[in-house]
């Protein structure tokens, strides 16, 4: 399926796409989604600026001053008012059809895929130049705008604003995009974005790009939070089950210790224990699956999810599919759902539902699941994480 030429890739398969631009060059592409229709319409938009269970931002210019302001907005700028950019972040969550948008991307793993933001902007309006430190599709959904953008060395911002904005920006390239045209960036490279109408809408898929310090954050957190279930019986996702490795249960010993002149002195031993300590801990890769598969399945903060009104069974003919804020992940014999390492194996039907997000109950598919599957899914259904037809 990777070699299948794709639309929204201009011809491109996504194996040729991941070779030739992924993390390397920008890639415009003409009619990407033809016939395009915005997910949500721009009054919803303006509505859900107002919720305060919604990430938004509101971005103006003021006498050649850069402003920012972060919602819920009681009252926004006219549709005529020129110059501001209202940016909706985790569109996926509140939406059913932006979710679906966003995993039409599903070429790359799902692992790294973030969120689905929406801007709307009057004539005139943008960001500033400025870069983002991940890859990211612009698909224009509504009205035009003005793209400058290049892969220039100097990322230096300009000091003392509230938005980060290049201070030296020099673009290699241009276009206007309309309704379905799209605009893929690598991480880094610049760009500047303005709106040639008072109807704009833009959508941005935005990937995960952790920097290394949170990556070993977590595998340390990760690491303690083994050791405090394996040796003090503590509840956590990342200790059910425990991963094997040594016990640090022994006390700290010092025979031989010597009578001491300078007692506030920290002793050898007692740090040498300390460093010995962590040569037992396994810094692995069975430890980054369980770091990773919990971590990059936590549901954004302000995912509520919505359990059923009445009792549900699996039945023949109808159709699974994962909540649009649930995130489904899978490795070697551990299946990761919502920040939990669930307690079966993730079988052939089950990685189907992480990958396509749906799976059709057949017969085929009820004779072959196990009771221990069919009651999770139950209880995921019974949470609201995965839904059933009707």
């Amino acid at each position: 399926m990777t070699n299948k030429p794709l639309t929204m890739l201009g011809g491109l398969s996504a194996a040729q796409f991941m070779r030739h631009y992924w993390q390397k060059k920008p890639l415009l592409v003409r009619q990407a989604f033809p016939g395009l229709t915005p997910p949500v319409s721009t009054a919803r938009l303006k509505k859900l600026s107002k919720r305060d269970d919604v990430q938004t931002r509101l971005i103006w210019q003021e006498q050649g001053q850069w402003q920012f302001e972060h919602g819920p907005f009681g009252r926004l700028p006219g549709a005529k008012s020129p110059d501001w950019t209202l940016l909706v972040q985790n569109l996926d969550i509140h939406d059913d059809q932006a979710s679906a948008l966003l995993h039409q991307f599903n070429f790359v793993p799902a692992a790294r895929l973030d969120d689905l933001m929406a801007s709307i902007a009057t004539t005139g309006g943008g960001v500033g130049p400025h870069f983002d430190s991940y890859d990211v599709f612009l698909i224009q959904a509504q009205g035009t705008r003005h793209w400058k953008y290049g892969q220039q060395k100097d990322l230096s911002l300009i000091d003392g604003l509230p938005l980060k904005i290049l201070r030296h920006f020099e673009p290699e390239h241009e276009a206007v995009l309309e309704p379905g045209d799209m605009l893929y960036l690598p991480p880094h490279a610049a760009h500047d974005g303005i709106s040639l109408s008072d109807d704009c809408m833009t959508l941005s898929v935005g990937f995960r790009a952790p920097d290394m310090a949170t990556l070993a954050q977590g595998m340390l957190e990760a690491a303690a939070e083994q050791i405090a279930a394996r040796e003090h019986g503590a509840s956590s996702p990342m200790a059910d089950p425990p991963l094997p490795g040594a016990s640090l249960a022994a006390r700290f010993k010092d025979p031989g210790q010597p009578a001491v002149t300078e007692s506030a002195q920290l002793p050898d031993r007692l740090i040498q224990a300390c460093v010995n300590s962590l040569s037992r801990l396994h810094f692995d890769e069975q430890l980054a699956q369980r770091f990773l598969g919990c971590w990059l399945t936590e549901p954004n903060v302000l995912a509520v999810f919505e359990p059923p009104m009445d009792s549900t069974e699996l039945v023949e003919g109808r159709r699974l599919h994962l909540d649009r804020r649930t995130r489904m992940l899978y490795r070697g014999q551990s299946l990761f759902i919502n920040g939990e390492l669930a307690t079966v194996k993730p079988t052939a039907w089950l990685k189907q539902l992480a990958n396509e997000r749906q799976l059709h109950l057949s017969s085929k598919v009820l004779r072959a699941l196990p009771e221990t599957t069919h009651e999770c899914l139950l209880d995921w259904i019974d949470a609201g994480w995965v839904h059933i037809d009707s």
